[in-house]
């Protein structure tokens, strides 16, 4: 019998006590189906990021949503994938879950160009209050409680308390980021790399990396934003491209997104992006 999900500290704790196993899962069967699956697309969607699926997408979707069924049944899901088990939610409780269960399908699963996530997220009208994004291929996994600090870990290893830190000058930016943003980066002495946006979204956590940047079309969308929580609990820089914190609020938009260890490197981050406005 699942518990209802009040989205209150405790709530949180046990969301992320919860799923942190199967985020493990999930990462592992991502990681085991790299190179062994093809792109079956999606129909009506914008463009072929959009409709990338594989059977790797709904497989880890489902490892999720297992447990998220026995242990909080009521919440309100938003999931990337229509799979067997979406149906099954109650959808009456006052918890919202956003899950994207690989994203960055087609340029980094299944084109191997930078990290790809697995995301989970806990969310109420305040916006995200607890969040798990797991890097598959690099076997690192985040989660964050709002006021709660950030805990990394690897596969084979305990959680441990972690804050953002400058050890490197590595950039990382959405696949679609316009070039003349990343050669303004070049020029200013940072190496670009590529990544989905759930990676970017935690870049400031990464080691090696001192930032991230994402341009929508229209706003950062829902899943985009699961690990904010964690970049902002970690002590990084998040703002709009304008300077302005970013918006806490699932829907308010934002098209923008600069994250930066520390208030150098975001001015510079922002400068290089605000050639694309």
């Amino acid at each position: 019998m699942g518990e209802a999900l009040m989205p209150e500290a405790v709530a949180s704790g046990r969301f992320i006590e919860a799923l942190s196993p199967s985020v493990r899962q999930a990462a592992a069967i991502a990681r085991a189906l790299e190179g062994q699956v093809a792109n079956e697309p999606k129909t009506g969607e914008p463009s072929a990021v959009k409709a990338a699926l594989t059977i790797a997408d709904t497989a880890v979707q489902e490892a999720l949503l297992v447990t998220l069924l026995q242990t909080f049944p009521n919440v309100v899901l938003s999931a990337e994938e229509e799979t067997p088990s979406v149906d099954l939610f109650e959808g009456n409780g006052p918890g919202r879950v956003v899950i994207d269960p690989i994203d960055g399908t087609l340029h980094s699963f299944l084109e191997g160009r930078g990290p790809y996530a697995t995301i989970i997220g806990l969310a109420d009208d305040r916006g995200y209050q607890a969040s798990i994004v797991a890097l598959p291929r690099e076997g690192i996994f985040f989660d964050a409680t709002r006021g709660g600090g950030v805990f990394r870990a690897r596969a084979r290893a305990q959680r441990k308390q972690w804050t953002a830190e400058r050890n490197g000058a590595r950039v990382l930016v959405h696949h679609e980021m316009p070039d003349i943003v990343t050669n303004a980066l070049r020029e200013k002495g940072y190496e670009v790399v590529y990544g989905c946006g759930g990676a970017v979204s935690i870049a400031p956590m990464m080691n090696g990396f001192c930032g991230g940047l994402r341009i929508a079309p229209e706003t950062i969308s829902i899943r985009g934003r699961v690990g904010l929580l964690i970049a902002r609990e970690g002590g990084a820089v998040v703002t709009t491209e304008t300077g302005a914190p970013f918006p806490l609020g699932l829907d308010e938009p934002a098209r923008g997104l600069v994250l930066a260890v520390g208030d150098e490197d975001h001015r510079a981050l922002r400068e290089a992006v605000q050639l694309a406005f």
